[in-house]
């Protein structure tokens, strides 16, 4: 454990340190696009702010290389560096995008361009779904499957990018979430306590904790599209990570959920349920586009965030019961997932009670704001 934490406050050191020198430059030389239609901030603020989590995040993964700890997942390198490989190129996409507005296409091919990086080039693919020990017997079917939900995921927390501190806060704490499973899945059926998802998780826990500070309202510094696709990518590989796991976990018979059926989704499950928020927003906004004849990636003011602006929360506000949302379904399936093993008592009531009175908190939050939109004058 103290590996992985040495990896986030190195992170997080590297990053607030970039990221303050990422805005001290874009002031210096105007580096800020104008207010567009549908931003919530009123003043030109700089969006190169991936940049510096991109920086912090590659110094981290050099530095690990020369960790005997994590020497068990630098054993077969050409994943890590198809990562590196593929992170450079969405990194280096979303900077020419946050300052020239690139068209859709070109970004959708960058994207999956990069995914197929990983997923050729590096070897790391979905071969196994913890579901039955259900396997991904065809080449073609793994390498698409892998590769898509790269994309989506990419695509999914680049949306919610709308507020100051959202992408950062959500995805601070869906990694944290996500950390402590793959560290403590990766203890139970392994000699090691070294995996790539973890660390992984670890490196993200420490961009984002890093970025923050620049990035709160008022935000000095967005991490544009070069930040919240890096941010997704890697999420994404950290979850597919996750699913080269011994045969006997992948057995609900066998193994740690061989006690309950629920037990043996709860692995596929929770890699998903940290990004939930943003899949919604995705998939809504996927949706609305299409049944209007429009683009799946044709901006628009109509995201979860813009909605909770609509209905009368401030900025803050909503930003902070998104992180709300987020902690309390991931917190929940954790809890599910930790009454799996044989040390627990072997219930899920823990994590259900839990998620049942998070959720009704949550919806309370949400639709009762704490300001209502001003009255319309009345005529004399």
């Amino acid at each position: 454990m103290r590996q992985y934490l040495f990896t986030i406050l190195l992170t997080a050191a590297l990053t607030t340190a970039l990221a303050w020198a990422v805005w001290r430059l874009s002031m210096r030389f105007k580096l800020y696009p104008g207010i567009r239609d549908r931003d919530v901030h009123k003043t030109p603020t700089p969006r190169l702010g991936g940049v510096a989590m991109f920086l912090g995040i590659v110094a981290a993964i050099a530095v690990s290389s020369a960790n005997p700890f994590f020497q068990l997942f630098w054993a077969e390198p050409e994943k890590v560096l198809s990562i590196l490989g593929a992170i450079l190129l969405i990194a280096l996409v979303g900077v020419a995008d946050d300052l020239w507005d690139l068209d859709w296409a070109i970004k959708l091919g960058a994207q999956f361009l990069a995914a197929g990086i990983i997923a050729v080039g590096g070897g790391l693919q979905i071969y196994a779904l913890p579901i039955g020990g259900m396997t991904l017997w065809s080449g073609w079917v793994s390498i698409a499957l892998t590769m898509f939900s790269i994309v989506v995921v990419m695509n999914a927390v680049n949306f919610i990018d709308g507020l100051d501190g959202l992408v950062a806060g959500v995805c601070l704490i869906a990694n944290g979430v996500f950390f402590a499973y793959s560290y403590i899945l990766t203890r139970d059926i392994s000699t090691s306590n070294s995996s790539l998802a973890t660390f992984i998780a670890a490196v993200l826990i420490g961009a984002c904790l890093g970025f923050l500070p620049l990035n709160w309202k008022p935000a000095k510094l967005f991490m544009g599209d070069s930040g919240a696709l890096v941010l997704g990518l890697l999420m994404a590989t950290s979850a597919i990570a996750v699913t080269e796991l011994p045969p006997s976990l992948l057995d609900p018979d066998d193994g740690i959920a061989r006690s309950q059926l629920l037990g043996a989704f709860l692995p596929i499950l929770l890699p998903i349920v940290v990004v939930l928020l943003p899949l919604a927003d995705f998939g809504l906004a996927v949706i609305r586009r299409m049944r209007a004849g429009r683009s799946p990636f044709a901006p628009d003011r109509k995201h979860l965030h813009h909605r909770m602006l609509d209905l009368g929360h401030t900025d803050r506000d909503a930003v902070l019961i998104f992180y709300a949302w987020t902690a309390i379904i991931s917190l929940a399936f954790l809890l599910m997932y930790l009454a799996t093993r044989e040390d627990w008592f072997g219930s899920y009531w823990l994590g259900v009670v839990f998620g049942v009175i998070g959720v009704a908190a949550c919806l309370v939050l949400t639709f009762l704001p704490t300001r209502r939109s001003a009255p319309a004058p009345q005529e004399a």
